[in-house]
């Protein structure tokens, strides 16, 4: 009877998937602790209480855009996990700045809260995103290029492009903020650009062979 193959020590995908879940249940937690809370003065009656909420509602609209946008990004991740065979050393190393932008947004996130008109504060914010969706493409496109990603190498490379446009879209919207106050309404809409924008740049993107072998072991 042949011994079922496993990996290596250090590369197996079902730990760093756990790692990965672990990080953003704790990110997307950390984004509700930000949030203020009433003190003893603004608890003793409803208008005092409905005066606090409301001044709050800028953190309240930042917390729910974060969630959301952390969501999408987790779901992506979830979805490129349940394909992976086995992992490489770039792989990996990919996740490690992937992972700190995750675990540093719920900052970006209190700053907007307090002052989500201000430009830098959303540069702040549009800047984390745009990083977080660039290192999401880079380890797309080392999962496909590798051959760690098993299906279909088309599809694989609509994914990856899905997050560049992502990733694109915050730069774009970062800009934009200096020129109009609301630009981060634009943010609620970023999931959209995975498969539209996504679309666009497969169409643009100049065509080329994926290697359909096996990724190497790693050493």
């Amino acid at each position: 009877m042949s011994e079922i193959a496993r990996p290596e020590p250090g590369f197996s995908p079902e730990r760093l998937t756990f790692f990965t879940d672990a990080i953003f249940a704790i990110a997307m937690t950390l984004l509700a602790v930000e949030l203020e809370r009433p003190d003893e003065k603004e608890l003793a009656s409803a208008r005092a209480l409905g005066s606090f909420l409301v001044d709050q509602r800028d953190s309240y609209l930042a917390f729910a855009l974060a969630f959301v946008l952390l969501w999408s990004v987790w779901r992506r991740h979830h979805k490129l996990m349940d394909r992976i065979g086995r992992l490489s050393t770039a792989f990996l190393a990919w996740h490690a700045p992937f992972l700190l932008l995750v675990a540093f947004l719920p900052f970006p996130t209190a700053v907007i809260g307090a002052s989500v008109s201000n430009p830098l504060a959303q540069t702040l914010f549009a800047g984390t995103m745009a990083a977080m969706a660039c290192c999401e493409a880079v380890i797309k496109e080392v999962s496909t290029r590798s051959g760690l990603v098993t299906g279909d190498a088309a599809e694989s490379r609509r994914h990856t492009d899905g997050s560049w446009a992502v990733s694109l879209w915050f730069v774009l919207s970062g800009g934009v903020s200096w020129l109009f106050p609301q630009a981060f309404v634009l943010w609620f809409f970023a999931p959209l650009a995975a498969p539209y924008g996504g679309a666009l740049i497969s169409r643009l993107r100049p065509s080329r062979p994926e290697s359909p072998g096996p990724a190497r072991s790693p050493r």
